[in-house]
């Protein structure tokens, strides 16, 4: 009876990967129209950004330059953003929390400043202590930080620069490895799209990008690119069926991204409370893998089943 339920199941399985494997075929290339349209509206929307913001990001202290205040105290951090919104530039505030006890230690507040003066500093510690109704004092109850904008300026070019190369040799190795024009512009392009998708969403979320933030780009990668390797591997192999070489690579390629995705996730709650570098971190990589499973299943499986199918 088992017997009869199992194979009764895997001709199931096996019919739906036919049907499917029939779909694709005939509609592959209105598939990759979907892609096609996102990266257009990507690549209008990010120039439209950079003619209006003057660069691709919405930039954190760390990347503009600015003073950061940790208060070892308990404060509202809405209410505290609230109040001094009208007398503090581009004010941001978060609470930090103990890992063990999920209790509230300290809040921080970030401000735009153009130098690090000591009268600056001096006039947004008067700010806030009015707010408060008790002084600060450095290294007792408060610790303050400043960041020029002539040093996070460059930083940030630099941070910039090691993406470009990093891309650059990513596409190189690529090249070396395939030997093939079109499979190897169809991986280059899948990780572009990648990144370049989870760019445009996250100016879209409005959220500031900090130092460690274009290190999570740098990062992606990385990410983006395994999964297409592997596909491309396989279909290249011509090892049996074009669509039965592109399931064993989607089974093995799913299995990849989706175990980091879940790792990625549970790290993302985990810090969330209590690191806002981490969070950056985990939940650019998270967009980004999302992404690379639209890219790599859609965009570089359809180029990949034309070519195929256009040099036989």
């Amino acid at each position: 009876m088992e017997n009869k339920e199992s194979e009764k199941k895997t001709e199931e399985k096996i019919g739906f990967i036919k049907k499917f494997a029939r779909f694709h075929d005939k509609n592959y290339k209105l598939l990759l129209l979907i892609p096609l349209i996102i990266l257009i509206f990507c690549i209008i929307y990010m120039g439209v950004f950079y003619s209006q913001n003057n660069d691709f990001i919405y930039k954190d202290i760390s990347l503009t330059g600015g003073t950061s205040i940790t208060i070892n105290d308990k404060i509202n951090s809405l209410d505290l953003k609230q109040a001094l919104a009208d007398k503090l530039e581009d004010i941001n505030t978060r609470e930090i929390y103990d890992l063990g006890t999920r209790e509230q230690i300290a809040t921080i507040i970030e401000t735009k400043t153009e130098g690090c003066s000591e009268s600056e500093i001096q006039q947004i510690k008067t700010i806030i202590e009015n707010y408060l109704g008790y002084e600060l004092i450095d290294g007792e109850n408060a610790s303050f930080e400043c960041t020029g904008s002539t040093l996070s300026e460059s930083f940030y070019q630099q941070l910039l620069i090691a993406i470009l190369f990093a891309f650059a040799f990513m596409a190189i190795v690529v090249f070396i490895i395939f030997r093939n024009f079109i499979p190897s512009i169809a991986v280059i392009v899948s990780a572009f799209a990648d990144i370049l998708m989870t760019l445009v969403l996250v100016n879209l979320l409005g959220i500031p990008v900090s130092s460690a933030g274009i290190v999570a780009f740098l990062m992606l990668i990385g990410y983006s690119v395994d999964t297409d390797i592997l596909l491309t591997t396989k279909v290249l192999k011509r090892e049996g069926h074009l669509n039965e070489r592109i399931f064993r690579a989607f089974k093995t390629g799913i299995t990849m991204t989706l175990t980091s995705l879940l790792a990625i996730t549970f790290a993302l709650i985990i810090v969330s409370s209590f690191s806002n570098i981490l969070t950056q971190i985990f939940m650019i990589l998270a967009i980004g893998l999302g992404f690379d499973l639209f890219n790599t299943w859609i965009t570089n499986v359809s180029i990949l089943k034309w070519y195929d199918k256009r040099k036989k």
